[in-house]
């Protein structure tokens, strides 16, 4: 399966090329059920994944004011973090696949992920991926807006000299594909994270992508 024809390609980090959603997720759901924030798979996935931490804690402060009335827990990063990181370090993987196609495909790569740019490197140090992307690896800190913004891919494409409608992006997320359709980018939705559900591809097609593929491999298949 080929993509139109373009010149670089702008990778997304957790649930892309790391299998680091799967954990994420799975943490989160469960210390915000503790807080009395409950949210169906669906609906949270839709929501959430994708967001930078700042727009993600918004949300939620938002939620919490909603059905509590009262602030959202000032303690919730702190936790989440104390909880996710060892997992995180024990237990993360490389998707496979990511560097077989930026070997075949014979372009330009970046990563443009809504992680911090010190836990987004540590990622990708930890599956032995940093390498292969620096020092095209962009944070949303970076820009004033994250995703679903086109802010940061229209960032890695301008580091990358590349002209953003002759990108691709790789998305596991709603937002992260609203944010590549944003940019004028060609759009792929990946489904090949530990975290997919049977309706993600679905809602990526939803969301706007242009194609859906469930590993890395089906790209660029002559």
């Amino acid at each position: 399966m080929s993509p139109p024809d373009v010149d670089a390609i702008i990778f997304d980090n957790d649930g892309v090329l790391v299998d680091s959603e799967i954990i994420h997720v799975e943490v989160e759901r469960e210390l915000l059920g503790e807080i009395g924030l409950n949210y169906s798979y669906e609906d949270y996935m839709s929501r959430f994944v994708g967001l930078s931490p700042k727009d993600f804690e918004a949300e939620l402060s938002d939620d919490h004011e909603h059905v509590f009335g009262r602030p959202f827990p000032d303690s919730f990063r702190d936790d989440l973090k104390k909880r996710v990181w060892p997992r995180i370090e024990a237990e993360l993987k490389a998707l496979p696949g990511a560097a077989n196609l930026v070997a075949r495909a014979g372009l330009p790569a970046a990563v443009a992920s809504s992680a911090t740019a010190d836990r987004l490197r540590r990622k990708l140090e930890i599956t032995g991926l940093r390498e292969l992307f620096d020092p095209h690896i962009y944070s949303s800190q970076m820009v004033p807006n994250g995703k679903p913004a086109p802010d940061l891919f229209l960032h890695a494409a301008s580091k990358l000299g590349i002209a953003p409608d002759r990108c691709m992006v790789i998305e596991d997320s709603m937002n992260g594909v609203r944010a590549g359709r944003a940019a004028n980018m060609f759009t792929v939705g990946f489904t090949g994270g530990g975290h997919a559900d049977a309706g993600l591809a679905e809602r990526l097609m939803q969301a706007g992508a242009h194609m859906v593929v469930a590993s890395h491999d089906e790209l660029f298949v002559v």
